[in-house]
């Protein structure tokens, strides 16, 4: 069994538990917990005793999305005004990791897959819940896109797994408004399995993994290759391509006079104030 940094791994009988473990951020993705999360999923893949793996968050949050800490400096935020944009190349290679080969290694995973979701639980996680097979979560978890209030508009992976969820309509009103919606409306929505309270969250989660645990090992490989042609079928990995090269669009926008610039704010102002200035102005129409 590997070691990790950023991850947890333990199996219990057939049953595999990742958890994101950097809970002083909220279990916010930076480039060492992608990686290691993808080796994880790989090292319960290569284990014939693993039947199911979950994946959950250490701490009070599965997590925040990604660090963006690191996503300031990716775009351009620790750059002076004299100094370069950063390349494309560099953009490319960061999203490409991060709304690609990460959410595909999910969504292709040969062993079923449950999010088991507390507390916040946005924008790359967000993503992430929805590539695994069946999510579990705390009713006041609180989950959506307020990445998109950076000015994405629906620059996202997930365009076209969220509208077979939950239909087009709610997916822009999600990606427009950046709205985070409670794991009750999630579950009224189609969008997760389960919403149960707090302290029922991790007997639920264990109590389904148990019982797709009563599968024969080859009913679900069969099973998990049959999912994998009705995805290609749906166009659901060209959702991942699509939403890589967006992404990268997106970081070279033009901010017109009186548009909320938030890497510009938060280089002139800190992270706090930028991120309290970004929600203000949704807050006054009700969001």
């Amino acid at each position: 069994m590997a070691t990790y940094e950023t991850v947890l791994y333990e199996r219990q009988g057939n049953i595999a538990h990742i958890s994101l473990n950097r809970p002083e951020r909220l279990n916010a993705f930076n480039e060492a917990m992608i990686g290691e999360l993808q080796s994880a999923l790989k090292e319960a893949e290569a284990d014939d005793d693993v039947k199911v793996v979950i994946l959950k968050g250490s701490g009070r949050a599965f997590s925040a999305g990604i660090d963006l800490s690191i996503v300031f400096l990716v775009y351009g935020g620790g750059t002076r005004k004299d100094d370069p944009k950063p390349s494309q190349r560099s953009r490319l290679h960061w999203d490409r990791l991060v709304f690609h080969d990460l959410l595909k290694t999910i969504l292709y995973c040969w062993k079923p897959t449950i999010a088991q979701v507390q507390g916040y639980c946005i924008g790359e996680a967000f993503y992430v819940q929805m590539a695994c097979d069946l999510t579990i979560a705390a009713e006041d978890a609180k989950m959506g896109h307020s990445e998109q209030r950076l000015g994405f508009a629906g620059a996202h992976p997930m365009i076209i797994p969220e509208v077979l969820l939950i239909g087009q309509k709610r997916m822009r009103e999600l990606s427009l408004t950046g709205r985070l919606i409670t794991a009750r409306e999630a579950e009224a929505w189609g969008l997760i399995n389960r919403a149960v309270p707090p302290e029922q969250l991790e007997a639920e989660v264990e109590r389904t993994a148990q019982a797709v645990c009563l599968l024969p090992r080859d009913g679900l490989a069969v099973g998990k290759a049959q999912t994998h042609l009705a995805y290609e079928a749906l166009g659901m990995t060209t959702s991942f391509v699509q939403g890589y090269i967006g992404h990268t669009l997106f970081t070279n926008l033009r901010w017109e006079e009186g548009e909320y610039n938030f890497i510009r704010e938060r280089r002139e102002k800190g992270a706090k104030a930028a991120f309290h200035e970004r929600d203000a102005r949704y807050g006054q129409y009700g969001y």
